[in-house]
C-alpha cells in the first residue's frame, strides 16, 4: 500500500502526514491476515473482536501490544484509587477469557486477584451465585459489559440484596455503549461510580474516564483520527468515524484502522488537570439480551460468537421474533460452505434451546434501521 502511493515512512515528520496513508480496514485485513505479520514477529496471538459489529475478525498481536493494552487499563483504574492486585470480579463474555481454564491462568488469576463471572448465561440460578460471588469477593472494582452489569444490579434489587456495603470503589464498563440509566442503576445498586471505557481488541484502549468525567484518549500509543463519508479528517467538535493509529502494534500493524465507531474529538481540556486529550462523545456500540426458550436471559453476544468464527460469514443480523423463532441474515463470504447452515442452526438451537425454529436466510447485503444506525442483534422475546 505505501508502494503504491510512493510513501516514505522515513520521511514522516508530523501526525497531520497520515493523511496521506489509505485507510485499514477489516476487508483488507483479511484478505492480507498473513501477509501483514511481520518477518521477524515471533510469539504472536490469534484474536477476535466480538463481532457486534456485524463484521468479526480475525487478527493477531504481540507481546508489545498486550503489554500497553493492560498499562492502558491499570492506569485508567488507578485515576480510581484501584491499583493491580486490588480485588477484582469481571463480567465478560469472551472464550478467550472463559476458554482454557489452564493452570498458568489460574495461578495468574490468583496473583491479579481477578474472578471472573460468565456474562453469556443471565439464568435465575446464575445471577443468584453472581451476587452471591459479588458479595463474599467484596471486590474494589468490577468490570464488565454495562448491560451485564446491570442485570446483575437489577436482579439484586428484585431479591433485595444489599450491593453498595461492599466498599467497591468503581465499576468499569466496555464493549457496548453506556446509556445513562445503566450508570444510574449500577451505580445505585452498588455503590459507586460508574467508569467508561471505550476500545476493542483490535483498536486497543483507546478511551477511558476519569473521575472529573473526561474520556481521555491513550495519547502515548494512540493516534485517533474523526474522518467525514468523504474520509477527510474532521476538526474536534465535529462527528464523524473514529479512524485509529496504534503505535505499540509493529507485529501486526494497525495504521490509520477504520474503526467503524462514531465519536466526536472534544475542543476543550479536563478539569481534572490531565494533559491528555479527551473525546466527547462516543456513538453505536450496543448488543441486546436474548431469551432462551426456558426463560434463561443471555448476552447477545452468545450467538454472535458462533456466527463470527464461521469463515465464510462477512457479516450477519439476528431477529429474535419470540422465544420460538430466531431469524438469522448472513452475507455469505467465498469460503462460505452450505453445510454451515446447519452449523448455524445446530448452534443456535444449542444456546436456545432444541424446540427453537432457526431460520438462515442468505442476503446480498444487510439493510440499516429507519434511523440509519445498524443494529445487529434485536430481541422481541419476552
Amino acid at each position: 500500500m505505501f508502494a503504491e502511493i510512493g510513501f516514505q515512512p522515513d520521511l514522516i515528520r508530523s501526525v497531520a502526514e497520515l493523511a496521506q496513508l489509505p485507510f485499514l480496514d477489516k476487508s483488507k485485513i483479511r484478505a492480507n491476515t498473513e501477509a501483514l505479520k511481520a518477518d521477524n514477529a515471533q510469539g504472536l496471538a490469534r484474536f477476535n473482536t466480538g463481532g457486534s459489529s456485524g463484521e468479526p475478525l480475525i487478527f493477531f498481536i504481540g507481546s508489545q501490544r498486550v503489554s500497553h493494552d493492560v498499562a492502558a487499563k491499570w492506569r485508567a483504574t488507578r485515576w480510581w484509587d484501584v491499583d493491580i492486585g486490588d480485588t477484582e470480579i469481571v463480567v465478560w463474555g469472551s472464550p478467550i477469557e472463559l476458554g482454557g481454564q489452564d493452570r498458568i491462568k489460574q495461578v495468574r488469576d490468583q496473583i491479579l486477584r481477578t474472578q471472573l463471572l460468565p456474562a453469556f448465561e443471565m439464568s435465575e440460578a446464575k445471577l443468584d451465585s453472581f451476587i452471591a460471588s459479588i458479595r463474599s469477593t467484596r471486590p474494589k472494582m468490577l468490570f464488565g459489559y454495562p448491560s451485564a452489569l446491570t442485570h446483575i444490579a437489577q436482579h439484586a434489587q428484585k431479591r433485595g440484596v444489599a450491593m453498595n456495603d461492599l466498599g467497591i470503589k468503581v465499576a468499569f464498563v466496555t464493549s457496548e455503549r453506556l446509556y445513562d440509566n445503566q450508570r444510574a442503576t449500577i451505580s445505585q445498586v452498588f455503590g459507586c461510580p460508574v467508569a467508561n471505557g471505550y476500545g476493542g481488541r483490535d483498536a486497543g484502549f483507546i478511551a477511558h474516564e476519569c473521575p472529573a468525567g473526561g474520556m481521555h484518549l491513550t495519547a502515548e500509543d494512540l493516534i485517533v483520527e474523526i474522518i467525514n463519508e468523504a474520509g477527510v479528517v474532521q476538526p474536534p467538535g465535529v462527528a464523524g468515524e473514529i479512524v485509529v493509529t496504534h503505535l505499540a502494534t509493529n507485529d501486526f500493524p494497525f495504521i490509520r484502522y477504520r474503526t467503524g465507531d462514531i465519536g466526536v474529538l472534544d475542543t476543550g481540556t479536563c478539569s481534572c488537570g490531565r494533559g491528555l486529550p479527551m473525546l466527547k462523545e462516543i456513538q453505536g456500540r450496543s448488543t441486546d439480551f436474548v431469551i432462551a426458550a426456558d426463560g434463561t436471559v443471555m448476552h447477545g453476544l452468545s450467538l454472535i460468537y458462533i456466527l463470527r468464527d464461521l469463515a465464510g460469514v462477512q457479516s450477519f443480523k439476528v431477529v429474535q421474533e419470540s422465544r420460538a423463532l430466531t431469524r438469522v441474515q448472513v452475507v455469505a463470504g467465498p469460503e462460505f460452505q452450505p453445510s454451515m447452515v446447519e452449523q448455524i442452526v445446530i448452534g443456535f438451537q444449542r444456546r436456545l434451546g432444541q424446540e427453537v425454529a432457526v431460520q438462515v436466510e442468505l442476503v446480498d447485503s444487510i439493510a440499516a434501521e429507519k434511523s440509519g444506525k445498524f443494529r445487529y442483534i434485536i430481541s422481541h422475546a419476552v
